[in-house]
């Protein structure tokens, strides 16, 4: 798995370059130096099944570098790049540490995190989709492309098990809502506008005061900023989280836990 890893790394530099578009439906991924080849194999494999026109929005990890963003406007000409300076500022002027501690000491010790504060707190698209760069598509994600062009409501796709790290009464104490079943933020729409950052800040203080960390905070937030709305769920059996083989006609595939021994051994190399 480690060597299918290694090949990998090493195989993302013979991708055709990708076109990001201007004037293309917006996806926002949070990347960096451990992650970038797995970011560029899944815009390709989702470039490849697309018939939109896509505009590719980087977030720096707090890890980008002259290669590094060298290496992004070699490969996806056109594409967002949004470095760690300006998330800085805007985070610091949004949301002033005397007002949020608890997301400014998370954020600088969780990078999931940033999924949230970082792309949500970015101007311009009222409705922003995320997807985590350890997935590939194959086949056209028409539910997603659909939700791009008219977005109304939260997107997320289905997990295979509940992973928030909490107590799901816990949440729903906090955030008023029955809290959605097997939410998984590998690929996650949300609105912008919509994110009460206040009760960001009582949660994960209460969660935390309550229960400790969790690898899987962001998760949990994202799930308690759904509920209680009506939702796109994207279909479990397409869009498939942790897939147990290779083919099984699914459109996308999330590479978690177990799956990432394929991931690493057999899916990329499709690609070539």
């Amino acid at each position: 798995m480690l060597a299918g890893q290694k090949a990998m790394m090493l195989a993302v530099a013979h991708l055709p370059p990708i076109s990001s578009f201007a004037d293309g439906m917006p996806i926002y991924f949070l990347t960096g130096k451990k992650h970038l080849y797995q970011t560029l194999f899944c815009i390709s494999s989702l470039a490849r099944v697309a018939n939109q026109k896509l505009h590719f929005i980087l977030i720096d990890d707090g890890s980008f570098n002259a290669q590094l963003i060298a290496q992004i406007n070699k490969q996806i000409p056109g594409a967002g790049i949004i470095q760690k300076n300006e998330l800085d500022e805007t985070f610091s002027k949004r949301l002033p540490a005397e007002k949020y501690p608890a997301l400014h000491r998370k954020r600088a010790i969780y990078p999931h995190l940033k999924k949230l504060t970082d792309v949500h707190l970015l101007p311009g698209n009222k409705w922003k989709l995320v997807l985590d760069s350890d997935m590939l598509f194959w086949q056209e994600p028409t539910a997603i492309l659909n939700w791009l062009m008219k977005p109304a409501e939260p997107l997320y796709m289905v997990d295979q098990v509940e992973s928030y790290g909490y107590a799901k009464q816990l949440m729903k104490d906090l955030c008023g809502h029955d809290i959605p079943s097997l939410l998984n933020v590998g690929a996650i729409g949300l609105n912008s506008l919509a994110i009460d950052w206040g009760a960001l800040e009582k949660w994960i203080n209460v969660l935390e005061e309550t229960s400790g960390s969790s690898y899987y905070l962001e998760q949990a937030l994202s799930a308690m900023l759904v509920a209680g709305q009506k939702a796109t769920v994207l279909n479990a059996d397409e869009y498939v989280v942790n897939p147990l083989q290779l083919n099984d006609g699914a459109i996308l595939h999330h590479y978690v836990d177990l799956s990432k021994k394929i991931y690493f051994e057999e899916a990329w190399k499709k690609l070539r």
